[in-house]
């Protein structure tokens, strides 16, 4: 295929061809087999240096307008497949080389684990009236919450940062916490475990 879309932030291996950039975004939501996030697959392809960020958008717009994807909602609009995009994702999906599509797979799974993570493990910030941020880490079992900790940070990138270190290894904290509330060696012991994992 000739290349006929933009490279700018493209990585080796990424797509240049507008066509390749619409099958691979069937392709995505075909293998995902449920509504996905606009902004999170945008974000993806970036991530990834799989397509250019205008050509990504555009091949939505264009997959939309052309009833092989709809797209749900106005704050954060979900995509899914048609009948018609399901076609192209079936059909299409050898035009695009085996390394693109698992690199873009392994990209959405990881995608899908980190907002499991982040969905199972809630972090509120709130804003101090008298400067600072509340930081509340909650770790849960997808039922009931396991543990609740509320951490005080001076600024706002702390608070971030507290968040994202937190959902890389929710349960790093949990252990250590339970660790040290029981007090039991085994249980340091499986602390210092997974902190070393």
């Amino acid at each position: 295929m000739d290349f006929d879309a933009f490279t700018e932030g493209i990585e080796p291996g990424g797509l240049r061809n507008r066509t390749e950039i619409g099958v691979l975004i069937c392709y995505l939501l075909n293998y995902v087999g449920k509504p996905f996030a606009k902004d999170d697959l945008i974000e993806l392809f970036q991530e990834y240096g799989l397509a250019n960020y205008f050509e990504t958008v555009n091949a939505i717009a264009e997959l939309v307008k052309n009833n092989n994807v709809t797209e749900v909602g106005d704050k954060h609009p979900q995509l899914s497949l048609t009948k018609n995009g399901q076609l192209i994702a079936v059909q299409l999906h050898e035009t695009l080389s085996l390394t693109t599509r698992q690199k873009a797979t392994d990209a959405i799974d990881h995608c899908l684990k980190k907002r499991k993570i982040e969905q199972e493990n809630p972090v509120t910030i709130t804003r101090e009236k008298d400067g600072g941020y509340q930081v509340n880490l909650r770790v849960t079992d997808g039922l009931r919450d396991l543990m609740s900790l509320t951490l005080f940070v001076p600024d706002i990138e702390e608070a971030n940062t507290v968040k994202e270190t937190f959902h890389k290894n929710p349960e790093r904290l949990y252990a250590i916490m339970l660790a040290a509330a029981v007090g039991e060696k085994d249980m340091l012991q499986k602390a210092r475990e997974v902190l070393l994992s």
